[in-house]
């Protein structure tokens, strides 16, 4: 691996004299045992979709030979961070079967669960990965090579302590924006108001972006963790931002 390239591991992370160090991670890891019907879904889809944790670290990772097409082959290129159970990711996936989508989950059974909805809906057009997202969008996505970013109902870590764990900040922002292509988009649906709120103030002063709160989005399926914030009487936030 360069030496520049840290580990795509949580807590892997290491200083420049190679010392392990903490890092402030967005997402926090859940349980991993499997449903039996998510281990089916494992045991029949993994080695074709999933792209395993140390295949991101290798030297000389490849994204396009995990589709099997390249950008030519394709119309372009959609990562969704933070995908859960795959409700949105079958769906928005199986109505573009001309792009490719990298979805982005640490929850393993989430992943497993994933692979049988992509199954379901014959969208073999998905590759799922469990490493850092933010990590992945530095060190192995190209300034310029994303149609569309995805961010649905990430963790709005409610306490105060805790917002320094977001997705949605300054210094993200500015690496998300830098890998979308002129004109991509950012897509983000939250059911906290501060979240919301905070969201667009970040995505406002990122001067490479340019949008703002939208009406939901009619593609996005209805998911579970929607129906949670409609059952708390949260207001659903849908924010749409350009790469100018």
């Amino acid at each position: 691996m360069p030496e520049h390239v840290t580990p795509a591991r949580p807590h892997l992370k290491l200083t420049d004299e190679g010392r392990r160090m903490r890092e402030v991670l967005t997402y926090s890891r859940r349980g991993s045992r499997f449903t039996p019907s998510q281990q089916e879904s494992w045991d029949a889809h993994h080695e074709k979709w999933v792209i395993p944790d140390e295949a991101a670290d290798a030297d000389g990772f490849d994204l396009d030979a995990w589709f099997g097409r390249t950008a030519g082959e394709r119309d372009g290129l959609v990562v969704e961070i933070g995908s859960g159970v795959g409700e949105a990711t079958a769906a928005l996936a199986a109505a573009r079967p001309s792009y490719d989508v990298l979805a982005l989950e640490v929850w393993r059974p989430g992943v497993a669960h994933t692979l049988g909805l992509l199954a379901a809906a014959g969208a073999d057009n998905v590759r799922l990965c469990s490493v850092d997202a933010v990590w992945f969008l530095e060190q192995r996505l190209a300034p310029g090579s994303l149609s569309e970013l995805w961010t649905f109902f990430p963790d709005p870590w409610p306490k105060k302590r805790h917002h320094k764990r977001r997705l949605v900040t300054p210094e993200h922002a500015a690496l998300a924006a830098s890998r979308l292509a002129d004109g991509g988009s950012w897509r983000l649906a939250t059911d906290w108001a501060e979240y919301a709120e905070q969201m667009r103030v970040v995505l406002d002063a990122e001067p490479s972006l340019t949008g703002g709160v939208v009406e939901r989005w009619s593609d996005r399926p209805v998911t579970k963790f929607e129906r949670k914030g409609i059952a708390a009487e949260r207001e659903i936030v849908d924010l749409r931002y350009r790469r100018q």
